[in-house]
């Protein structure tokens, strides 16, 4: 961001150091009457390499927290397509018939039994549980790209907060240069009874307003700085320093290509619809609840001591039967049609919201877009115009030193008030990334610059 003063800086400082060489003032006489005292602005990023938007993102993403968490999720879910899948556990028994109550140790006399069964459902039925859990994984997939976009767009917001506050501090910083020199040049003359008292004073005051303003700004980087810490997985006290520029000057995408690029990319609405195609899936399944399982059975008997065969064999197989629990599995299928309509619906709310969360943000992104526009092509060059006007009259004697405090002045609140503008679009320009789903810069499609 190019928040300087091309004209204000240079033209001021020579006029302000040719009042002051006309009386030699120290340092401690120039300030020794503010209430207040100018710190250095924080530089908790300084022993830190800067970090670009790119680089901050793909710290965050390897490194944050929440990530693990929904990562893990998806792996549990993914774990438990094999379990779906298979089969029951096979089952062994042993089963000893007419054991003598008066020898209960004589199991010669008994029918020995040993078997081995195993339960089989249908493959249709398994294949449809196998999707379902399929479809959790699909489901939790979309909540970790939901958890990712969520960190992304907070990690711009918090990168673009840091940003601005330390250029707002830079660029005041040379405010408050300037206006030392001009509280030093209202001594001068006013020590050689050039002006008024009320002269000093009134530097005095826009040296201390200035004051205020780089309390806040050391405030907001700090904040800033601790939370995009956070976001990293780092210790919010960590050093961090950030580099690069606004995207103001880009055109938005036209609201068409938006909501296209929505409807494929938007974590929520890919939850949704996996959640709407699991939901017909059981609706499928719990029709299949007519179609029996079957269980098959083999074992070898060791019957009674004096028997003509005392080794023999067992097959054994069965299935249940639905049809006569006609109630409970028609029940079951109308709670499934119930559920597939009412996951539709929900798919279809969301779609809808979308098509308003988008045309919202759109609308404000592009508001932002315009207001820092002016400030930058129009107000800024005003504001500095003004300026340059009042230090010609000035040097000619033919405005007061208040006339010229104010448009340097102006000009520190036009540059606070751009600094906020395209604060505020970036912050805008994030939430619309968050309604479509994705960054904007990877569409293709745009809408004519803004004028």
């Amino acid at each position: 961001m190019n928040f300087g003063l091309h004209i204000g800086i240079p033209l001021l400082f020579g006029v302000f150091t040719a009042a002051a060489s006309a009386q030699t003032i120290s340092k401690e006489d120039v300030l020794g009457s503010l209430p207040i005292f100018f710190s250095q602005p924080a530089q908790a990023g300084s022993a830190a390499m800067p970090l670009t938007l790119e680089e901050t993102e793909r710290i965050a993403l390897e490194s944050n927290p929440e990530i693990a968490v929904a990562v893990r999720r998806l792996d549990l879910a993914r774990a438990h397509v094999p379990v779906a899948r298979a089969l029951d556990d096979p089952m062994a028994m042993y089963r000893g018939w007419g054991v003598p109550l008066k020898r209960p140790w004589d199991y010669n006399a008994a029918q020995n039994m040993f078997s081995i069964s195993q339960s089989y459902t249908a493959k249709s039925k398994r294949n449809l549980r196998t999707s379902l859990a399929e479809s959790d994984g699909d489901q939790a997939k979309a909540n970790l790209d939901a958890v990712r976009l969520d960190l992304r767009v907070r990690v711009r917001k918090s990168f673009f907060d840091l940003l601005v506050s330390e250029e707002q501090a830079r660029v005041h910083a040379q405010h408050v240069a300037l206006a030392q020199q001009a509280m030093a040049a209202a001594r001068i003359k006013y020590t050689a009874g050039n002006v008024p008292q009320q002269d000093v004073l009134k530097a005095q005051v826009a040296l201390t307003q200035l004051a205020e303003h780089m309390i806040h700004f050391d405030r907001d980087a700090e904040v800033a700085r601790a939370r995009l810490n956070t976001l990293l997985g780092r210790n919010p006290e960590s050093p961090i320093e950030v580099r690069g520029d606004n995207a103001v000057e880009s055109p938005l995408p036209s609201i068409g290509a938006l909501e296209s690029a929505a409807m494929s990319t938007r974590p929520d609405l890919a939850a949704a619809r996996a959640a709407a195609e699991r939901s017909h899936k059981e609706q499928t399944l719990a029709a299949k609840a007519y179609i029996p399982d079957f269980t098959l059975s083999a074992g070898y008997m060791l019957m009674p001591s004096g028997q003509d065969f005392r080794n023999a064999y067992m097959l054994e197989g069965t299935m249940n039967l639905p049809w006569l629990n006609r109630k409970r599995h028609d029940a079951e299928i109308a709670e499934a049609r119930i559920k597939a309509t009412e996951q539709d619906a929900e798919l279809t709310a969301l779609q809808n919201s979308a098509h308003g969360q988008i045309a919202e943000a759109l609308a404000e992104a592009r508001s932002a877009q315009k207001l820092a526009l002016l400030y930058q092509h129009q107000l800024k060059t005003q504001a500095e115009a003004t300026l340059q006007s009042s230090l010609i009259a000035y040097e000619n004697n033919k405005t007061g030193f208040l006339d010229l405090l104010d448009s340097q002045m102006r000009v520190v609140d036009v540059d606070l008030a751009w600094a906020q503008a395209v604060g505020e679009f970036d912050a805008r320009r994030a939430d619309l990334e968050m309604a479509i789903g994705g960054p904007i810069d990877q569409l293709g499609q745009v809408s004519p610059e803004v004028k």
